[in-house]
């Protein structure tokens, strides 16, 4: 009889019903599609604040030395002190390597190298750094073009390796192009600063392959491969290193991040160490590579936080609204039904039903409905989600990726049953504060 009358309900009131359906649909499917992109809009923004550059830099400790005499630096402008690329290879073993999304390191060459281009007699004075291009680094291909995405290239990405044809493939900044009246299919050789104690630099030579514009000083400079610019290390050849610049998906600066993990409690200190914090991966890598000195880059940390909070206080906020929206459109069109059902409740009353069981019939109706609408509504938002990730994050045209979290179905369905309940709860105990005899005589 039970399962008779709740059918019943859904046949008899099926308005009521289609209209209290879509109000806990559009709430679930917005909440979804919110819980959906919070679980990504982490590394989107990650991604999208990438055109700031890096948000970690690594250098050598000794350059933050001063030397000074009677109240005057006197420390050479190339002090010698330079960090090893074979060193990186202790990074992937930092607590969170996994979260290390780009490696870029380069050597400064300074301004006293000379270049001779084929066909000239006479050398001329260039600035120059060396770097990676593109080189595999765990699984990751890194390096200057993918953390410089600012950078435009007139022509093509450079080789990282010595050609068979015995030349190297170089970016050349465009005022420097400009200056030596150099274009993409130019050779030259280049002649690095003395004291660099570079191997092998008069057998080499480059060709332009592309003409860069950065916007900065790089525009005049030689952009050389860092592989072409190898020495010797007490017999061991290595590649010396000016600085790495990293990026790495980290976790918005809060008050704890900022705090000296050396004066913390062992328990603290643990839950810092272990925290994704840009601070607590630079600490990190000091550790690991001896006379590294690693900070975080400020200004783009900072800019990554504050969007990340400001958007996910956004999201919470829409989600709030929708179930709020939801559950007084439920309110709405329980009260309506049960107003039209008064005579049968008042029926069931005077028969000998139990409050308890009146409630259960109301409540096993719009749990259904909820369960139903829920489903429909998850599958909905994550569609949603797929579509605003698309149009909102990535902006290039493509197809949206779809964002189906099946973790999520059950938080999903239990939220809408919480609203569904929740709105239908004062029509109910309104409904059996009714005097089934008062009923029965105003339908008679």
């Amino acid at each position: 009889m039970f399962f008779r009358l709740l059918m019943e309900s859904f046949l008899r009131q099926r308005r009521r019903k289609l209209l209290a359906g879509i109000a806990i649909l559009l709430g679930t499917t917005a909440v979804t599609a919110m819980l959906a992109l919070a679980t990504t809009i982490g590394d989107r923004i990650h991604k999208e604040l990438a055109v700031y550059g890096a948000n970690i830099i690594i250098y050598p400790k000794a350059d933050q030395l001063e030397v000074k005499v009677g109240g005057i630096d006197i420390k050479p402008a190339s002090s010698g002190s330079y960090l090893k690329e074979s060193d990186l290879e202790k990074i992937k073993g930092i607590f969170w390597a996994n979260n290390i999304t780009g490696v870029s390191p380069e050597l400064d060459l300074g301004s006293g190298g000379m270049i001779r281009q084929v066909g000239s007699t006479s050398p001329a004075p260039v600035s120059a750094i060396a770097v990676w291009f593109n080189v595999p680094f765990g699984q990751l291909s890194t390096g200057a073009i993918a953390l410089h995405p600012w950078w435009k290239i007139h022509g093509q990405v450079p080789l990282d390796y010595l050609e068979k044809f015995g030349y190297y493939q170089v970016l050349v900044g465009s005022r420097l192009a400009k200056q030596l009246n150099l274009s993409v299919g130019d050779r030259f050789s280049y002649t690095p600063p003395p004291g660099m104690n570079i191997l092998k630099t008069s057998d080499l030579s480059y060709q332009v392959v592309g003409v860069l514009s950065s916007g900065d000083q790089t525009e005049e400079k030689l952009v050389l491969p860092l592989k072409s610019q190898i020495y010797s290390d007490h017999g061991k050849l290595d590649l010396r290193l000016s600085r790495v610049e990293l990026t790495a998906r980290t976790k918005p600066e809060d008050a704890f991040a900022r705090k000296n993990p050396d004066t913390l409690s062992p328990r603290d200190h643990d839950r810092w160490y272990c925290s994704p914090y840009a601070n607590s991966i630079a600490y990190q890598i000091r550790e690991a590579i001896p006379g590294a000195q690693a900070e975080q880059v400020r200004r783009v940390e900072q800019s990554e936080g504050n969007v990340l909070k400001r958007i996910s206080g956004l999201m919470w906020l829409i989600s709030a609204a929708a179930l709020l929206a939801a559950g007084f459109a439920v309110s709405a069109a329980m009260a309506t039904a049960i107003l039209e059902r008064r005579g049968e409740i008042g029926l069931m009353r005077s028969l000998g039903a139990s409050k308890a069981a009146i409630a259960l019939l109301f409540y096993s109706e719009t749990g259904l409905l909820a369960i139903f609408a829920g489903t429909l509504g998850y599958l909905a938002g994550s569609g949603l989600a797929a579509w605003l990730g698309a149009r909102i994050f990535r902006g290039d045209g493509g197809s949206p990726e779809a964002i189906l979290i099946p973790v999520l179905l059950p938080v999903v369905v239990a939220l809408a049953l919480a609203v569904a309940i929740g709105g239908s709860t004062p029509s109910i105990r309104a409904a059996l504060r009714m005097n089934p005899s008062a009923i029965l005589r105003e339908d008679a």
